[in-house]
C-alpha cells in the first residue's frame, strides 16, 4: 500500500487489530483518528505511542498491538523496533528475524546511518489527521465501520440548521417592530407621567422544529448508520425528533440523546427491531401522521424523510401520507441516495408518489453531499436542491 494511501491503511489497521483479537470499534477507531489529528505525529514511533494510548485499555494488549502495527505500517522503515520506538533500538545496526522467529543483529548497511534511518522511519504521518477529509467524496455504501468513524468528527462540525418562524412571545428592541404601550408607560413614572421615549418590541423567533424519519431497511443500512450518525448532534437538542421505519415505527429520540455516538447508534440498532427488514414506507408515514403528526409534532417543522423510495407496499398509500403529511409540515425534504445517478428518474413506486410533495431532494450519499442537504433543510437554494 503506498504512503499517500494513509486512509485506507489506518482503516485497514483497525480491522487487523479486531481480526487479531483486539476489540477494536468505530468509538476506539475515532479516538485514534483525533489523537492523531491533535498531536499530529511525524515518526512511527509517535504514531504507535498514539495508538497504544487510544487503541489499548490494558497492558496485556499491547502485544497484539506491537505486533498488527508492525505488520501493517512495515513498509514505513525496515527496523520493526523503530515503529514502536524501542528505546534499545540505534541507527547504527540494523535487526534481521530468522524464519524461526529469533532476531540476529546484522552488519550496519549504508542505508543505516542516523541521518538515513530518521529520513526512512520519518513518513507524512500528518495526513493521518486528514484521511476524513480524503473520504469525504466516497459513498458512504463503500465505507467500513472503521472508515465512517473516521467522517464522526467532521459529522459534528455540520450544523443542520433549520428556518426561523416568529413566535407569539414578544422581545424589546430599539428599532423596528410595534410599540409596546405598556413598557411605555411604565417607563413614563420615571419621567412624571410624560412618555419621553416609544418602548417597542417584535415577536422572538426561534427555529422550527427537525423532524427526520430514516428508512432502516436492507438497501438503504449503509446509508442509515450514516445519517444517523449526523442526526445524532440533533437528537441532542429538544428541537429534534429522529424516528427509524422499515415494516414499522420507532421513535429514536430518546435514545439518540447520548454522549457517545457508537453508545447511542448500538442501542438505536437494539430499540429498531426491524432493522434491515422490508420497507413499508406508507404504513410508517400513516403511523406518524396518526400517532404524532396531528398531535403537533409536524406542524410547521421541517420534515427529513431518508429513503430509497422502495415501497413493498401500495404505493398509492404514500401519495395520500405525503399529502396528509404536506399540509401540516413547513417543508419536507426527502434524501435518496439513487438520485446521485444522472440517469436516475422516478418512475415508479413509492417514490414517484412522494416526489410531488417534496420541496427538496437530494442524494446525501457523501459527506460532500450533505451540504446540498443542508442548504435545503435550511430553505436555501431550494431549485438547485431539488433534483
Amino acid at each position: 500500500m503506498s504512503r499517500g494511501d494513509l486512509a485506507g491503511l489506518v482503516a485497514a489497521f483497525g480491522a487487523a487489530l479486531h481480526d487479531a483479537g483486539l476489540p477494536v470499534g468505530p468509538d476506539r477507531s475515532e479516538r485514534f483518528a483525533r489523537a492523531v489529528t491533535l498531536l499530529t505525529p511525524t515518526t512511527t514511533a509517535e504514531l504507535h505511542r498514539c495508538a497504544r494510548a487510544t487503541l489499548t485499555c490494558h497492558p496485556e494488549q499491547f502485544e497484539i498491538l506491537d505486533r498488527v502495527f508492525d505488520a501493517v505500517f512495515r513498509g514505513y522503515a525496515d527496523d520493526p523496533a523503530d515503529f514502536r520506538g524501542d528505546p534499545n533500538a540505534t541507527g547504527t545496526s540494523t535487526t534481521t528475524t530468522k524464519p524461526g522467529g529469533s532476531p540476529t543483529a546484522g552488519p550496519p548497511s549504508a542505508s543505516s546511518s542516523p541521518e538515513a534511518t530518521a529520513r526512512e522511519i520519518e513518513i507524512p504521518v500528518a495526513t493521518v489527521g486528514s484521511a476524513a477529509e480524503r473520504l469525504a467524496s466516497r459513498d458512504f455504501a463503500t465505507l467500513t465501520p472503521e472508515e465512517l468513524a473516521l467522517l464522526t468528527d467532521l459529522m459534528r462540525r455540520l450544523t443542520l440548521a433549520t428556518p426561523v418562524r416568529r413566535t407569539r412571545r414578544m422581545r424589546p428592541t430599539v428599532s423596528g417592530g410595534g410599540t409596546d404601550l405598556r413598557a411605555t408607560l411604565r417607563r413614563a413614572r420615571r419621567t412624571g407621567g410624560d412618555p419621553l421615549r416609544l418602548m417597542r418590541r417584535e415577536p422572538r423567533e426561534r427555529p422550527r422544529r427537525l423532524v427526520a424519519l430514516c428508512d432502516i431497511s436492507g438497501s438503504m443500512e449503509p446509508y442509515a448508520r450514516a445519517m444517523l450518525q449526523l442526526l445524532y448532534c440533533a437528537a441532542g437538542t429538544s428541537r429534534a425528533e429522529v424516528f427509524t421505519f422499515a415494516t414499522r415505527l420507532t421513535r429514536l429520540t430518546k435514545v439518540l440523546a447520548r454522549t457517545r455516538p457508537a453508545v447511542a447508534l448500538a442501542r438505536a440498532g437494539q430499540a429498531a427491531p426491524d432493522w434491515s427488514g422490508g420497507t413499508r414506507i406508507g404504513a410508517a408515514l400513516k403511523a406518524f401522521n396518526d400517532g404524532y403528526g396531528r398531535r403537533g409534532m409536524a406542524r410547521g417543522a421541517v420534515v427529513l424523510i431518508v429513503s430509497d423510495g422502495w415501497e413493498t407496499g401500495d404505493p398509492a398509500q404514500v401519495g395520500t401520507e405525503m399529502a396528509r403529511l404536506s399540509r401540516l409540515a413547513h417543508r419536507i425534504v426527502w434524501v435518496n441516495p439513487r438520485t446521485q445517478s444522472p440517469r436516475y428518474r422516478p418512475l415508479v413506486g413509492g417514490m414517484a408518489a412522494a416526489w410531488p410533495f417534496c420541496d427538496a431532494v437530494v442524494s446525501a450519499h457523501s459527506l460532500t453531499a450533505l451540504h446540498p442537504l443542508l442548504a435545503a433543510l435550511e430553505g436555501r437554494d431550494r431549485h438547485a436542491a431539488h433534483q
